[in-house]
């Protein structure tokens, strides 16, 4: 008897070396009831492990975000978690399905390898293995590919395919990107179908985009709504149901309230840059010369809140319109300054006689001096500027040049955006007949509210007083709330059952164009 218990430990101990006595991983249980094949239960979770690995790195260097995926299967013990949830019930089936599909969004259906996604899920449901260690290749390039095709089919209509921060020097706006952490949980996810159904875009916008590129007949045509439905799917700050936006594309600012508009004006936007902006860019770089600095004048594309209004505005000239503009008009005429309100500081200190400067001892690359136009008629803001944080130094303003709303292409500022009806938009801000009366009153407008001309007169008669000084200042008036501020670009949006179509003014469009041509 003592001597059976000895040669029955040896045994023991070999038999579960040997795997005898362990149960299948879970993929071999499921993919052995699924297909009633013995071979499954035989699953190797450490030979597998060893193809998925080299699977993985074969394949990771065509993969949007490779590290994540790893990553993922790291902190999974590298198990093939896509094929053992979501094979046997269909999901992969169905994740094809909307892959194939992508063709109405404007993706070619190849970015997510869809054919060899189909390919390896006939080759595991043909069943013809006749040996597991046949099935770890199959399983591995499955599980890996499928992963990728995910994530990325879900990033695209969520996020957009490009990031526009990194193709537009002038695009500000802090568009939501995904995340490691974002996309391990989509990876986690308990029902992929659940998940491919929730991300498809179900805006009115998007699907009126949707709608007319699947009805486009001509390329051109499909081109363009390709980029605006990309566009929509930019992860836009909230801006809440009530905010105004410029449309740079359209000259025009709306203020939204949820679907309706409640104010809506033309507008004149930035300048497009020079042609060949790039190229003479790099020589500016070369020579520091100013002659040779390209010039650039495209409104940013940013969001922030309309948080004050000044009527009276002072006008702080920018340094460059100082150096290509301020400058040469000063040399040419030595009242320009003095003529048209222009104070002029040297080391913060104003200067009392502009018109005396030699001009020509200062080279205009090295002006030791700042400029400001005081307020007034001649002032080049008119009576009124918006204020919002940017770092841009822009605002929406007032003008003096009426006859720049009649052009069809408004493109014609320096950067800042002119509105059309200032007032009616100052109204709105303030959101209330006393405030709107006072600023009224500050640009020698009468009250609307019978019971402020009192004070209106008192400042009409304080100004035509002769035996004092009466100086016209800048007033500070803060909007009932702040509103949010969108400046954006669109070249095509649905309206009225319609698409709209708008010129390209700043080639936006060609940039994102080829930005976006390895997804078709």
């Amino acid at each position: 008897m003592k001597n059976f218990r000895f040669l029955i430990i040896p045994f023991i101990i070999c038999v579960s070396a040997c795997n005898w006595f362990k149960s299948p991983p879970e993929i071999g249980k499921v993919l052995s009831e699924h297909f009633k094949n013995k071979i499954y239960k035989d699953f190797d979770t450490v030979a597998y492990d060893s193809v998925f690995v080299k699977t993985l790195d074969s394949l990771s260097s065509g993969f949007i975000n490779p590290k994540t995926v790893k990553a993922f299967y790291e902190e999974n013990g590298r198990e093939p978690r896509l094929v053992t949830k979501f094979y046997t019930n269909g999901e992969l089936d169905s994740l094809i399905t909307y892959l194939q599909n992508s063709k109405v969004h404007g993706f070619n259906p190849e970015i997510f390898k869809v054919e060899q996604l189909k390919s390896l899920l006939k080759e595991l449901s043909d069943n013809q293995f006749k040996k597991v260690e046949e099935t770890y290749p199959v399983i591995a390039r499955l599980e890996a590919l499928s992963a990728n095709a995910y994530l990325n089919y879900n990033n695209f209509l969520k996020y957009g395919v490009v990031n526009p921060r990194n193709i537009f020097s002038r695009y500000y706006i802090k568009v939501k990107r995904p995340d490691s952490t974002g996309m391990i949980k989509l990876l986690a996810s308990e029902s992929m179908l659940d998940t491919l159904k929730a991300v498809q875009p179900n805006s009115a916008q998007y699907k009126g985009l949707q709608r007319a590129y699947l009805n486009a007949s001509t390329e051109s045509e499909k081109r363009i709504l390709l980029l605006n439905m990309e566009r929509f799917r930019w992860k836009m700050p909230e801006t809440g149901s009530n905010y105004v936006q410029v449309n740079i594309p359209d000259f025009k600012l709306t203020w939204f309230d949820k679907t309706d508009t409640v104010i809506s004006m033309k507008v004149c936007v930035g300048g497009k840059r020079e042609n060949g902006y790039e190229d003479k860019l790099k020589a500016f770089a070369k020579s520091g010369n100013l002659d040779d600095k390209p010039k650039n004048h495209e409104t940013p594309l940013l969001f922030s809140k309309i948080n004050s209004i000044q009527a009276n505005p002072v006008w702080n000239i920018p340094v460059s319109i100082a150096q290509s503009e301020i400058y040469w008009m000063a040399r040419k005429d030595p009242y320009y300054l003095s003529n048209s309100n222009i104070k002029v500081y040297y080391k913060d200190r104003l200067i009392g006689e502009p018109d005396t400067i030699n001009w020509n001892r200062y080279s205009r690359d090295k002006l030791p001096f700042k400029f400001k136009q005081g307020s007034g008629n001649g002032n080049a803001l008119g009576k009124f500027k918006f204020i919002f944080d940017n770092g841009s130094s822009i605002y929406l303003h007032d003008t003096n040049n009426k006859n720049g709303f009649n052009l069809s292409n408004r493109a014609i500022s320096h950067g800042c955006v002119r509105i059309e009806k200032p007032l009616e938009f100052a109204e709105k801000l303030v959101g209330d007949s006393y405030t709107y009366d006072k600023l009224r009153a500050e640009v020698d407008l009468p009250p609307i509210d019978s019971a402020h001309v009192k004070w209106y007169k008192k400042r009409l008669a304080a100004k035509a007083d002769t035996t004092k000084a009466f100086q016209l200042k800048p007033a500070w008036f803060g909007p009932k709330k702040a509103v949010p501020l969108l400046i954006t670009y669109f070249t095509a949006w649905a309206q009225n059952d319609k698409i709209e179509y708008r010129p390209d003014v700043y080639q936006m469009d060609e940039k994102l164009w080829v930005a976006m041509k390895k997804f078709r």
